[in-house]
């Protein structure tokens, strides 16, 4: 069995929760319907996405995936976090389960002193579960520039067209290997996009940044 310890939203993430609940406008505790641009003066957000997938005799295929976008506008703080877990409980090698959750998350942030607390994670577990495959990964992606930017129509529009094959990929019969191998793929283009579209925002001092953290576990092997 593999496991992650599983980190705790430190003090500040702490505090972008409260003050991100409190504001009005925040886009608060996300759920998989995608944030719009925040607007107004600098405050306090915190979004958390969580995929998660459990296969067993009564269910030998269960996948899950997620694709948000959450786009905050000029922050002071941003608390990020994105999880997948995966598990495969109870099946046999000649009755084995499969169990795949995977989660994308975009976060852009605007302003020069933007305090950001972000945590991605996965975990995947075979639970007396002989011959099963198991992958859970997590994908996030924070895109901070110092003056207010939001995603253009184009690029939403591609990265809709990135949701729609990781919805099918998630939904294939492929390896656990060549999945893992896919879904990198996939993280790829996504970060592609949102440098073409940096690349366009407004020029300041600081420079645009985009910055991926990637995190997968997965059965059989790593």
């Amino acid at each position: 069995m593999s496991s992650h310890r599983k980190a705790r939203p430190g003090p500040l993430t702490q505090r972008a929760l409260r003050l991100g609940l409190f504001a009005a406008g925040v886009a608060g505790v996300a759920t998989t319907v995608p944030a719009q641009a925040a607007t107004g003066s600098a405050h306090a957000a915190f979004a958390s996405d969580h995929v998660f997938s459990h296969a067993d005799r009564a269910h030998h295929t269960q996948s899950r995936d997620s694709f948000t976008v959450r786009q905050f506008g000029t922050v002071n703080a941003v608390g990020a976090r994105n999880q997948a877990n995966a598990v495969s409980a109870g099946c046999s090698a000649d009755d084995h389960c499969r169990s795949v959750a995977l989660s994308f998350q975009i976060v852009t942030v605007a302003g020069e002193h933007t305090h950001l607390n972000a945590s991605n994670y996965s975990d995947a577990a075979n639970k007396e579960c002989t011959g099963c495959q198991t992958l859970a990964g997590a994908y996030q992606f924070v895109v901070s520039t110092p003056t207010a930017f939001s995603l253009d129509a184009g690029t939403r529009h591609r990265l809709d067209d990135i949701h729609r094959r990781l919805d099918a990929l998630t939904r294939s019969t492929l390896p656990a290997a060549e999945l893992r191998t896919r879904a990198d793929g996939l993280a790829g283009e996504v970060t592609a996009v949102l440098r073409d579209a940096v690349a366009h925002a407004p020029k300041a001092k600081a420079q645009p940044t985009v910055t991926l953290h990637r995190h997968l576990d997965g059965w059989p092997g790593h």
